[in-house]
């Protein structure tokens, strides 16, 4: 029920102002986190929660899979303002094992999800860049390397973005990083690293 949520809200905000009376007043003047996190909209994947954050500490987009879509103004739009205004240090793509929506993605389109199926469009284009390593793995392990190579791509995505290839010029260096979080043992791993360094395909290459 709802109620349990505003009640569970309550609970939790005294709690904070029990320990520390002035905790929402020095929050609510400003945010300065060093992270920003795009993840999967799982409900089991909750950002701060599983990197046990406190508010504040890191700015979050959400979707379906941890998608990186340079048409998703959405998501561009979040990246901008945590690079930019925020000035980030790292970007982290977080994805999880037993994700719902790559599996989606591995099968036929779904006809009761028209628009559903747009979305995962572009984690199929994922499998067809790396079908002949999927398809020649075992089935059981397939899904779990699909995310794998999900999250990898989609932090090639934010590579190749003008924002953060902007900033690395200009002399903000975010660290690009992609994760992959464990359902079953809530436990994290780094899968790739990106900065400032890493050479730029020069097909993606931001020229100004």
């Amino acid at each position: 029920m709802p109620n349990k949520l505003l009640l569970e809200n309550k609970a939790w905000s005294q709690q904070l102002v029990n320990r520390n009376p002035d905790y929402f007043v020095n929050l609510a003047k400003e945010q300065r986190p060093e992270f920003l996190w795009i993840g999967c909209a799982d409900s089991r994947v909750p950002a701060e929660t599983v990197v046990n954050a406190q508010p504040g500490e890191i700015f979050v987009h959400r979707n379906i899979a941890n998608q990186v879509v340079t048409t998703d103004f959405n998501c561009l739009s979040v990246l901008q303002y945590a690079i930019e205004v925020l000035k980030v240090k790292h970007v982290i793509v977080c994805g999880h094992y037993g994700c719902g929506g790559v599996k989606a993605a591995l099968q036929a389109q779904n006809v009761d999800l028209a628009i559903t199926n747009k979305w995962l469009m572009h984690i199929k284009d994922v499998y067809r860049l790396h079908m002949d390593e999927l398809d020649h793995i075992n089935p059981e392990k397939q899904l779990d390397r699909m995310v794998e190579l999900n999250i990898i791509e989609q932090v090639y995505r934010l590579a190749h973005t003008s924002i953060i290839q902007s900033a690395w010029k200009q002399g903000h260096k975010p660290t690009v990083r992609g994760w992959v979080y464990g359902l079953d043992d809530g436990l994290i791993e780094e899968l790739i690293k990106l900065d400032h360094n890493t050479p730029i395909n020069p097909i993606y290459r931001y020229a100004a």
